[in-house]
């Protein structure tokens, strides 16, 4: 059973104007009228990178602050590839091997879109990666940076690995959204724990947990289809967050129309209510009145 709420809602009380349409999501300060956060490397150019972001119907979308990321072999720069007045900027400390390492490159991302007046300058999602073969988060560093980045004024969403007792310690040290991978960066490898989603999930949201409901808890990492995302998004996630899925799929554009789409799916499914799981069959019509249950009179 999905931890999401299960309520029906008929498109004529629904809040949004748009029937079934998906509410923003809230983290601390920042509302994402869409759910579904992208990012912006791993395209084979600026202008395919364009249009995937435009069908993904994203609003934040993510940044690594690296120079080296932030300008192609042309020398054009990223940022003036991007909407600033549409897309809020999600600086990631990619690429740090180091709590100090990520608190430097949180603060140089600060200092960049401070300068474009971007909203974005006030979060980071934090990556600390324990090596370079797994990609995978050094828990001990990325609690260390979480708190020292927290202290410094910034709304910290932390990519984290599937471990629940992790995730509360982030969420513990401030952190105003925990993001654990669904499998290892760029693997498409999908939900590989769907168990352990599920218990980041109960220990962050489930009151009788310690947890409060309205604590975003978005999936990163590992997404490679759209019912990877759906997935996530029936575990009762609030969101979703990708990049080479879109980027090094054979049309990006299409592939990130089919994510958003994915998302919404996953959404609404979360929320209905699904049915129980069963050994045996059940009729979808009853026995009763069937033909051959029907006596004739006179044979």
């Amino acid at each position: 059973m999905s931890t999401a709420a299960s309520t029906a809602t008929s498109p004529a009380n629904h809040p949004n104007s748009t029937p079934f349409a998906v509410p923003p999501l809230k983290v601390a300060g920042f509302t994402l009228k869409s759910r579904l956060v992208t990012g912006t490397g791993k395209y084979r150019d600026y202008e395919t990178m364009q249009r995937a972001l435009d069908a993904s119907g994203c609003d934040a979308v993510t940044v690594a602050v690296r120079r080296e990321r932030l300008v192609d072999a042309q020398g054009r720069s990223l940022l003036d590839f991007l909407d600033l007045a549409r897309y809020t900027i999600l600086p990631n400390t990619a690429g740090c091997f180091s709590a100090e390492d990520a608190v430097r490159v949180a603060r140089l991302g600060r200092e960049i879109l401070d300068s474009v007046d971007n909203p974005g300058k006030h979060w980071v999602k934090l990556e600390v990666l324990g090596d370079r073969k797994t990609l995978l988060p050094d828990p001990v560093g990325t609690l260390e940076a979480c708190r020292e980045l927290v202290a410094d004024g910034f709304t910290v969403l932390c990519y984290s690995s599937d471990d629940p007792i992790m995730a509360v310690r982030l969420r513990d040290a401030g952190a105003a959204s925990v993001m654990p991978a669904g499998s290892p960066i760029g693997s498409g490898r999908g939900i590989s724990n769907a168990a352990n989603i599920q218990l980041i999930l109960e220990l962050l949201k489930d009151p009788a947990s310690g947890g409060d409901p309205a604590y975003p808890v978005i999936v990163d990492a590992g997404v490679g289809t759209p019912s990877d995302v759906t997935i996530a998004m029936e575990l009762g996630a609030d969101g979703v967050l990708l990049n080479t899925g879109i980027a090094h799929a054979q049309d990006p554009v299409r592939m990130a129309h089919a994510m958003r789409l994915a998302l919404e799916s996953g959404y609404h499914g979360a929320r209905s209510g699904r049915i129980d799981k069963k050994l045996h069959a059940s009729a979808s019509s009853p026995w009763a009145g069937s033909i051959a249950s029907i006596v004739i009179p006179g044979e």
